[in-house]
């Protein structure tokens, strides 16, 4: 079995994987088991709005993060307090079903020109509003026994094409992408798990996406921005990225990048990230276990006890007041 031969730092779950509570928690102990840690990180993309993977009728939808953008520029208290709640909510039922990291908070930046692939997955386009409701939702989820993944460093919100289809190249100048882009994520510079961008940025690597260009993860990510935790690529298999996948995964190695990510599930590349890949260790096994570190009491249980249905009503009014 390849797992249990690999080893592999964790996993992901996409919505091929899901089907009803009961399924998903026994996949989730499936995989814990062929690796043998049962604090094995198991990952999932559920922000709310178009990118979350479990949906009604087992689960509830959640508004997207724009929508809490709206309401803190109407009433910051309360946008911020519902997006910690919303995130509460979240962690709620993916520690139900034993997942303990959710790739969430989105901290790029709306800007106009930018391609929808990010859209209203932002809270908006001010760097510092960003990052209050961006800590916000990370918040909300560790207290809910659930580690965020802040995405995606150091910006995606003005690429003009969508990185699951070709490579975006934004040819802004570096120091107002300092000022603005970089600025969200670098007043979420302790956040436990970061994600790449699959992004060229002329003003700093002009040849290579941040995720496999030394310069970008160890000057930007690492340096202007201060990032100290455990750096997760994007997705290797996306088509911004060319080159067969054992390379492509040494090239984000190779870079900085702590973990390699594969998500498409074909065998045949898996291998391939297996074979490229190297054991967790140096700094980026103190990352790991600095993450690991964040996460609520053992098992995932959430830190707090909740009153869930008093929880969504409370939800749901500030989202409908």
């Amino acid at each position: 079995m390849l797992f249990e031969r690999a080893q592999p730092f964790g996993f992901i779950l996409f919505a091929r994987n899901i089907e009803r509570p009961e399924q998903v928690r026994a996949l989730v102990g499936e995989m814990r088991a062929l690796v043998g840690r049962d604090d094995a990180p198991v990952l999932i993309d559920q922000e709310g709005g178009r990118v979350q993977r479990l949906r009604p009728p087992h689960w509830p939808d959640f508004p997207p993060a724009a929508r809490f953008g709206e309401i803190h520029a109407r009433d910051a208290a309360r946008g911020l307090e519902a997006v910690r709640l919303g995130a509460r909510l979240i962690a709620q039922e993916l520690s139900a079903l034993g997942i303990n990291v959710d790739c969430l908070p989105v901290a790029d930046l709306l800007f106009a020109e930018g391609h929808g692939i990010i859209g209203d997955r932002a809270y908006g386009g001010d760097p510092v509003t960003v990052a209050k409701l961006a800590r916000a939702a990370a918040e909300g989820l560790i207290e809910g026994g659930v580690l965020p993944v802040v995405k995606h460093i150091p910006g995606h919100g003005r690429a003009r094409s969508d990185s699951h289809e070709e490579l975006p190249v934004v040819e802004t100048p570096l120091d107002e992408l300092d000022r603005t882009d970089f600025e969200s994520f670098r007043r979420l510079k302790d956040i436990p798990i970061g994600m790449t961008a699959h992004v060229v940025y002329t003003a700093i690597d002009p040849e290579r996406a941040a995720t496999v260009s030394p310069i970008a993860i160890e000057e930007v990510i690492r340096g202007r921005i201060g990032f100290d935790g455990l750096l997760l690529s994007d997705d290797l298999s996306m088509k911004a990225l060319k080159g067969s996948l054992g390379s492509r995964t040494e090239a984000a190695l190779a870079a900085g990048c702590d973990v390699a990510l594969h998500c498409n599930g074909r065998l045949a590349e898996m291998q391939e990230v297996v074979a490229a890949s190297r054991a967790l260790d140096g700094e980026a096994a103190r990352r790991a276990d600095a993450a690991l570190g964040r996460q609520g009491t053992p098992g995932g249980t959430p830190r707090k006890a909740l009153n869930v249905a008093e929880a969504h009503a409370r939800f749901s009014a500030m989202m409908t007041a």
